[in-house]
């Protein structure tokens, strides 16, 4: 998996082009409170996955583009804490994790929590993760989710083009987000976790991508929906970090009737693959919070 990281203020070293938050002649309607935007910075170089910690500004250009992250609540300057760490296995707090020495990952724009062990690493909840097509001069956003937390993130490094300049591949990304306009949880779990196969490993070629048939689930915290898995396969792998991979998406409804989903997504077929059923373990944590107000 590509892996791109801004942080706020500072020079992004992906591989992208256009930045989809500040395209010319875009304008969206805010109903948010917020600062004057301010530019962003440009990518460095194309690449099929990107990773923005965004302002109140861009956060909210960012929903529009991409119509999936729902906002509730949002960070002023992208130094928000990402993570409760406490080691309690159970908690009346879905804020704290539900499995003991675990971390929670929480995107307050939706109200979705959800667990990941203690060698996975939050990022802010400011951040915003995207896969686009990789000749997009307008680099616009086919899947996001929002606040991710990774595994490893410089798994595999490389530097395939020789211009001095390495690329990060993530072992496994997990993250959530909103899905106003999907139909049903079945069609929003498919569409999600065909797009990251297809974004992330085959692409251009969509023949290369395997679904699974949708299951039913339920999350322990009694979250109900749809879930899909979507595979790789026969993947061209000319440079050192190109590899098959995998997508789990379960999608659900929140208690307000709304649809979210959470993503992950992640290398296979190598030493390090994250199995099956610890996919399935993190999965049974998502849970619904509110977010605070202060």
């Amino acid at each position: 998996m590509w892996q791109g990281q801004q942080p706020p203020g500072g020079q992004q070293h992906p591989r992208g082009q256009d930045n989809p938050y500040q395209q010319p002649g875009y304008h969206q309607p805010n109903p948010y409170r917020q600062p004057e935007p301010q530019p962003a910075p440009q990518p460095a170089k194309p690449r099929r996955t990107r990773a923005l910690a965004l302002t109140v500004a861009a956060v909210v250009v960012a929903c529009a583009v991409t119509g999936a992250l729902l906002l509730r609540n949002s960070s002023s300057n992208g130094d928000d804490d990402p993570t409760t760490t406490a080691a309690a296995s159970t908690s009346p707090d879905p804020r704290q994790p539900t499995v003991a020495g675990w971390k929670t990952v929480v995107n307050p724009s939706i109200g979705v929590a959800f667990d990941v062990p203690a060698t996975w690493a939050p990022q802010k909840t400011s951040w915003i993760t995207w896969v686009s097509e990789n000749d997009d001069p307008q680099d616009k956003p086919l899947a996001a989710v929002k606040a991710p937390a990774y595994l490893e993130r410089q798994w595999c490094t490389s530097d395939d083009d020789r211009d001095g300049r390495t690329d990060d591949t993530a072992l496994a990304m997990a993250g959530t987000r909103g899905e106003p306009t999907a139909k049903s949880a079945e069609a929003a779990a498919r569409k999600d976790a065909e797009t990251w196969v297809y974004g992330d490993f085959t692409q251009p070629d969509h023949d290369k991508v395997t679904t699974e048939a949708a299951t039913p689930f339920t999350s322990a915290s009694g979250l109900t929906g749809s879930v899909v898995t979507a595979r790789s396969h026969g993947v061209d792998k000319p440079g050192k970090c190109d590899y098959d991979g995998k997508a789990t998406t379960f999608a659900f409804r929140l208690p307000g009737g709304t649809l979210a989903s959470w993503t992950f997504v992640g290398v296979r077929d190598v030493r390090d693959e994250v199995p099956d059923a610890t996919v399935r373990r993190i999965m049974t944590t998502v849970r619904a919070y509110e977010p605070s107000e202060s």
